[in-house]
């Protein structure tokens, strides 16, 4: 009767791990979701620009190619046949650049557009849904040729310690012969001098006090003898 009892107490606890697990497969089923969702916008073309044919330049794709949308005549574009999930659209212009935005789509079928963030990933700013995308800055595939500047010269290194001595060779004279000028280069003259001194009178001293101390204690020996 033991074995019995120890054994159905191990198939209803089978039953149970079974149950639980079949429950969890069966909402696991649910949340994933395999209905398929269309991502929706509209490109707008670049101002002061040549339009014609510049739909065929550009087209959309959603992860780095792995959906890909084309342009209509307005500019609108839908990528078709895209699961429940995260991706960044980017528009691909040979001329301009547009930023990429952030699609996500839960399994409900819910959108939520916002801006790409790569750094601080965290930080939500939502942008309209259905896209509205705009360029932001034309490419630039060569650099600009440097043109030479006059400013360019004057401020060479070289020339500089050419000039600046010849402008205080003409300059300076011209401010001693201020009398003002003159007074006040006197005054900090005489503020910056200090009463050092010499080296040979300090050596004097030092030694001469040294022999006048030994002299003392000579004759304090004596008187004491």
């Amino acid at each position: 009767m033991l074995i019995k009892m120890a054994f159905l107490t191990r198939l209803v606890s089978l039953l149970l791990i079974i149950c639980q697990i079949s429950s969890v497969i069966g909402e696991n089923d649910e949340e994933v979701s395999t209905d398929r969702y269309v991502i929706e916008g509209k490109v707008f073309p670049p101002e002061n620009a040549i339009l014609t044919g510049w739909q065929l330049m550009t087209h959309v794709m959603a992860n780095g190619g792995e959906h890909l949308g084309y342009l209509r005549e307005d500019g609108s574009f839908t990528i078709s046949n895209v699961p429940s999930g995260s991706y960044i659209i980017e528009v691909v212009n040979p001329n301009y650049a547009y930023e990429p935005v952030r699609v996500e789509i839960n399994f409900k079928g819910k959108f939520r557009a916002r801006k790409v963030n790569l750094i601080q990933t965290s930080q939500v700013i939502q942008v309209p849904y259905p896209l509205k995308m705009r360029p932001f800055a034309p490419f630039r595939y060569f650099q600009l040729r440097e043109q030479w500047r006059v400013t360019d010269f004057l401020f060479n290194p070289m020339v500089l310690m050419m000039i600046l001595p010849l402008l205080l060779i003409m300059v300076l004279p011209k401010i001693m012969n201020d009398p003002e000028t003159r007074k006040e280069m006197e005054q900090l003259n005489s503020l910056t001098k200090y009463d050092m001194p010499e080296m040979s009178e300090m050596i004097t001293t030092f030694f001469a006090g040294e022999e006048k101390q030994k002299s003392k204690a000579v004759k304090a020996a004596k008187k004491r003898q």
